[in-house]
């Protein structure tokens, strides 16, 4: 029988860079077997108290924590200890570490990464705009688009479109039907930075079948048919490969990973242009 984990997330802020990392974590382990407990604004030796108490109850209890502030963090790390439950902090010796090497004390502020200024409304802005230019609207101010994606129906523009908005990349999507369905503006410009998404065929024909049955519609159509499927996979390549548009394959790729992907691909533009 296999040891279930009670794993406990403890973050004096929204919880988001310690479950990203957890996410991390666990993806390094082929056999482990976990419940999850959450708890983001933590900041009082209270709060922790009451959640130490609850993982002492616990079969197999493990701790991460992302707190700022030294002296809760030395209080939780001493109190896990006294009840015997591994703890561990993931950003305590890092920030220790940073602050001997730049030489200045942190600030041990709990939701500084949140704080509201330039990159904040910047990313914001992007947001809006992304969600403003979803799947081919409003291509009329699309040359302020930072990035532009183009592929056929479900090969992941919108989800990838939303995840660069939210690094502050405005980011228009483009349905590729054909060759007409591109605006002008963006087959005739030298410095938008366009990318086009494919994937195999086989996998498209699963994911749009999926989508179809879950809004229950199950007529047969083009929009199914695999040899139409493999047809517009092959058209898009070519006008692809026409435009010189760098292209990537999402077919294996993880939203996170087709995004950073495409920022290189930024990145490597802009520094050259």
């Amino acid at each position: 029988m296999k040891n279930t984990h009670q794993v406990f997330l403890i973050s004096d802020s929204t919880g988001e860079t310690l479950d990203r990392i957890f996410m991390a974590l666990k993806a390094q382990f082929n056999n482990f077997d976990y419940d999850l407990s959450q708890y983001s604004f933590t900041r009082t030796e209270n709060q922790i108290s009451t959640i130490l108490d609850i993982a002492k109850k616990k079969e197999s209890p493990i701790i991460l924590y992302t707190v700022v502030n030294s002296k809760l963090a030395k209080f939780l790390a001493e109190q896990a200890n006294n009840k015997k439950i591994p703890c561990f902090g993931v950003l305590g010796d890092l920030i220790l570490n940073f602050s001997k090497i730049l030489n200045q004390k942190a600030t041990h502020q709990p939701s500084a990464q949140h704080v509201l200024d330039d990159d904040y409304y910047k990313r914001i802005e992007a947001i809006q705009f992304t969600m403003n230019h979803d799947d081919g609207n409003n291509t009329e101010n699309i040359k302020e688009s930072d990035i532009v994606l183009i592929g056929v129906s479900r090969t992941s523009k919108t989800p990838t479109s939303i995840y660069l908005a939210n690094k502050g990349l405005k980011t228009s999507n483009i349905p590729l039907v054909n060759e007409m369905s591109i605006p002008f503006d963006v087959s005739n410009s030298n410095t938008l930075c366009v990318v086009g998404l494919t994937t195999e065929a086989e996998r498209l024909y699963d994911i749009r079948r999926n989508r179809l049955n879950s809004l229950k519609e199950n007529e047969a159509s083009d929009y199914t048919n695999l040899d139409k499927i493999r047809n517009e996979v092959e058209q898009s390549k070519k006008i692809f490969k026409k435009n010189k548009w760098p292209v990537i394959d999402v077919t294996r790729k993880s939203v996170e990973e087709t995004a950073a992907s495409i920022i290189k691909i930024f990145e490597i533009q802009n520094k050259n242009g």
